[in-house]
């Protein structure tokens, strides 16, 4: 029987540590600061937003929203920017991507101070991921797959490890991430030829592609640790994995629901960013 990598237990381990951390920090005079900047009003952007306000609140964490208009114009919507990034009290900024489609991100993406930018939105951080350098921010998500194996125990050193996406929020950078801990990777996607050969191989399988339930089990060896990154909406209406749950479960060693999962886990990094960007402040002080 598998056993389920539950993304609540992963927060609540790391909310008790984040806690100590934040009181640490304000006996020193730095009260950890977080700004959300959110352009519209995006379903998914308030959901999110709620989540992680909510978990900043319980670590002590201040959490600003800057919400702009939909209709903001770029030298606006850069001025607005501008002022979070340079307000010395906030310690971290999470940016709500996709901006609208008239909206570019690149000038904001070159402009965010690295020591800022609290899910890998610059190219200082980026690089500093694909270089292994852990002084740089990875992104929250792909972040929060490598908590929640360091959680439940399992070490990817030497073993093989097949990842099932290649975006730069997740698949990319993880890749990177599990190499760092000595992983031997394979990135593939869903144009990958023979994929269900090449998952099979996995002791350790990261889904990540977007693709609602597209990892079977046939697709799936006995005793793979499955991790499942992907959000999606089933025929049904029901929120799903990448991976179909109820067929590869019982194959699986361990295996992460959707929901309740590895998302479960991302605004707890997000705030252990937050800290560490915080701490950083208190060092230079």
């Amino acid at each position: 029987m598998s056993v389920l990598m539950k993304g609540a237990d992963v927060a609540n381990a790391m909310k008790e540590v984040l806690i100590k951390k934040v009181e640490c920090l304000k006996e020193k005079g730095v009260h950890p600061c977080l700004t959300i900047v959110r352009v519209g009003e995006r379903p998914d952007d308030l959901a999110y937003e709620r989540g992680a306000k909510k978990r900043m609140e319980t670590i002590g964490i201040e959490c600003r929203i800057l919400e702009l208009p939909q209709e903001i114009e770029q030298e606006d919507f850069e001025e607005e920017f501008r002022k979070v990034n340079d307000d010395p009290c906030v310690h971290g900024i999470l940016l709500f991507l996709p901006l609208p489609k008239h909206l570019d991100e690149e000038p904001i993406k070159a402009m965010i101070h690295p020591e800022k930018d609290m899910d890998c939105m610059c190219p200082v951080n980026m690089a500093k991921v694909f270089a292994g350098d852990e002084s740089g921010y990875a992104p929250c998500t792909a972040e929060a797959v490598v908590e929640m194996l360091d959680y439940y125990g399992i070490d990817p050193k030497g073993k093989n490890v097949t990842v099932v996406g290649r975006s730069m929020v997740v698949g990319k950078p993880l890749a990177m991430m599990l190499l760092k801990k000595n992983a031997t990777i394979t990135v593939c996607h869903t144009r990958t030829v023979n994929l269900a050969e090449v998952c099979r191989r996995a002791e350790i399988l990261v889904a990540a592609a977007g693709k609602a339930k597209m990892i079977t089990s046939d697709m799936v060896s006995e005793g793979t640790v499955i991790a499942d990154v992907g959000i999606n909406v089933d025929e049904d209406g029901n929120m799903c994995g990448d991976v179909d749950f109820e067929t590869v479960e019982s194959k699986a060693s361990y295996i992460s629901p959707v929901p309740r999962g590895v998302g479960s886990i991302t605004t707890s990094v997000l705030a252990k960013h937050v800290v560490r960007a915080a701490e950083a402040v208190a060092e230079r002080k």
